[in-house]
């Protein structure tokens, strides 16, 4: 029997990850969050003093890289070369890196494989900004999740203060207004919604509301 597959794309700070967290567990899925794959490729390349819009200089390195997701009680850790890296990933450096390295083509080819193979042993439920259009197709149910840009930035900032690290407001709104533009208009992979997916606005919504919300559709069509 196939395995299950549910793809969730948006953009930054939409409440994917959390979301998807929440459905996994009430699934009995694994959750797979793909940006935590580019980010440590991001945070590779910023070790190495690489500039990460570099696409030579990155795509040079990739052969020194062994991403790895393991799932330890249930959470998804990244652990780059053997190390992990799951807290030093979520800095906005790293979010930034992030964003520069995944309009890199070879990156993408490097790390497809990896997620394709995750859906196809696993059911699973997998996060990110292609994942419904180029990484899994042919997934059974693909999400968009989105939100007003201005409550994905207050969402963004209050994580950031309950982590210590104290950007402004402003900072952080301007941070990921750049991220949207550079997501969605990147030529590789752009952020869109796939043609088939439900789009699903979560401006408002409290966390246990879109997951309530989300897990009744994904009942039905399940």
């Amino acid at each position: 029997m196939s395995s299950i597959n549910i793809a969730i794309d948006g953009p930054a700070g939409a409440g994917k990850s959390t979301v998807a967290k929440g459905i996994a567990k009430k699934l009995g899925y694994i959750y797979v969050d793909t940006g935590a794959l580019y980010r440590a490729i991001g945070v590779f390349a910023l070790r190495k003093g690489i500039n990460t819009k570099d696409a030579d200089g990155v795509s040079a390195v990739l052969k020194d890289i062994t991403v790895e997701l393991k799932f330890v009680d249930g959470v998804q850790k990244v652990f780059l070369c053997g190390e992990d890296v799951s807290i030093e990933i979520r800095t906005p450096e790293a979010s930034m890196a992030a964003s520069n390295v995944s309009a890199i083509p070879a990156v993408r080819a490097f790390l497809l494989d990896l997620q394709r193979d995750i859906a196809k042993k696993n059911n699973c439920l997998m996060d990110g900004r292609d994942i419904g259009t180029v990484v899994l197709p042919d997934a059974q149910i693909k999400i968009f999740m989105t939100a007003d840009v201005e409550e994905r930035a207050m969402r963004r900032y209050k994580e950031l203060q309950e982590k210590g690290i104290n950007d402004s407001y402003e900072q952080v709104l301007e941070e990921m207004k750049e991220r949207d533009y550079q997501d969605s208009n990147r030529p590789i992979a752009p952020l869109k919604p796939a043609e088939d997916s439900v789009i699903f606005d979560s401006t408002g919504h409290t966390l246990e509301q879109s997951i309530d919300e989300l897990s009744a559709l994904i009942g039905e069509k399940i």
